[in-house]
């Protein structure tokens, strides 16, 4: 299931013309979430493949980002994938409440593929102890901050609510499974 990502309208990104997410499920318990960034990527900054390690605020800098949650008033989970290879993942109780580390979450795979105009970031997520499996359907938030080399950020998904850019508002969940 392949989806655009769009700019959020108080952000500008002149390298960037196109982003898209495409989320599979090739296995009942997993997920696998491709983000392709069409641009010219030599203006982006995209980080140094590092160890693939937990790390906080990815959101920082350039960062691929997945909301799972069921409806728009409980528990959801937020995960966060930077070119590094480090990631994140987070457990919320209801819109931007109760955040805690998921830690039943087992580190993803990361994969990353560049050219000039291309980047890729596939990341396949294990969903044994994720709390919300099970349930449907269910809802999905997928966006990406991309920061430029001249550190201007922008902000993508696939809505954006009135006001400034909140990747957690439910009205970005917008992907049904």
């Amino acid at each position: 299931m392949r989806q655009t990502l769009r700019l959020h309208p108080d952000s500008s990104c002149l390298p960037v013309t196109h982003i898209e997410v495409e989320v599979a499920r090739p296995r009942a318990r997993t997920l696998m979430f491709t983000y392709a960034v069409t641009a010219r990527i030599s203006d982006l900054a995209m980080s140094p493949i590092a160890a693939a390690a937990r790390t906080d605020e990815l959101w920082r800098h350039t960062c691929f980002e997945a909301f799972i949650g069921t409806s728009p008033d409980i528990a959801y989970y937020e995960f966060n994938f930077a070119p590094s290879t480090q990631w994140a993942a987070y457990r919320f109780s209801s819109y931007r409440t109760g955040m805690s580390i998921a830690t039943e979450i087992k580190a993803p795979q990361i994969s990353v593929d560049s050219n000039p105009e291309r980047y890729v970031l596939q990341t396949s997520v294990e969903l044994d102890q994720v709390l919300l499996f099970g349930q449907s359907p269910l809802r999905f938030g997928l966006a990406a901050v991309i920061e430029e080399i001249k550190g201007n950020q922008s902000y993508w998904a696939l809505a954006h609510p009135p006001g400034k850019p909140d990747f957690h508002h439910p009205d970005c969940f917008m992907l049904e499974v």
